[in-house]
């Protein structure tokens, strides 16, 4: 273990996450997404597997990665089929911990999420049972100068 990182990151997906660059996504999936076919396509190649929901994995993740402030909707979420303007309560849920870096999700049709999610660098499968559990993060940059 080290000192500072959420023990939920475990090493190999910390590397992917410490690989990934400016612009790159992440999915992060509830259980029922279809996580191995999507994350084939993947630069990462297969699925990260954690068992927690997918409120718990957004709060860690979030805690090492920056998320990008240059291109809109650097967080979206899978809509809710027939009700696009409904907000999931896994998504209500996770508002709080959005809110807190200043982030609004915004919510992206299933079949294109699908489709989006197929063109991340990652995939993390969770644990979580509610339903459109599913996120993509966009990469931001960490300002050194």
């Amino acid at each position: 273990m080290l000192k500072g990182i959420n023990p939920l990151i475990g090493p190999d997906l910390l590397a992917v996450l410490a690989r990934m660059g400016h612009g790159d996504e992440l999915v992060i999936a509830d259980a029922n997404f279809p996580a191995a076919s999507v994350a084939r396509s993947t630069f990462a190649g297969h699925e990260f597997r954690i068992d927690r929901d997918a409120v718990e994995v957004l709060s860690a993740v979030l805690s090492l990665l920056p998320i990008d402030d240059f291109q809109p909707d650097p967080v979206m979420f899978m809509q809710v089929v027939g009700d696009p303007q409904a907000v999931p309560p896994v998504v209500q849920a996770a508002m709080p911990i959005l809110a807190e870096q200043g982030l609004q999700p915004t919510g992206l049709e299933r079949f294109a999420f699908y489709a989006r999610a197929k063109s991340a660098f990652a995939v993390i499968r969770t644990t979580e049972g509610r339903a459109y559990g599913n996120f993509i993060l966009r990469k931001g940059v960490i300002a050194t100068f």
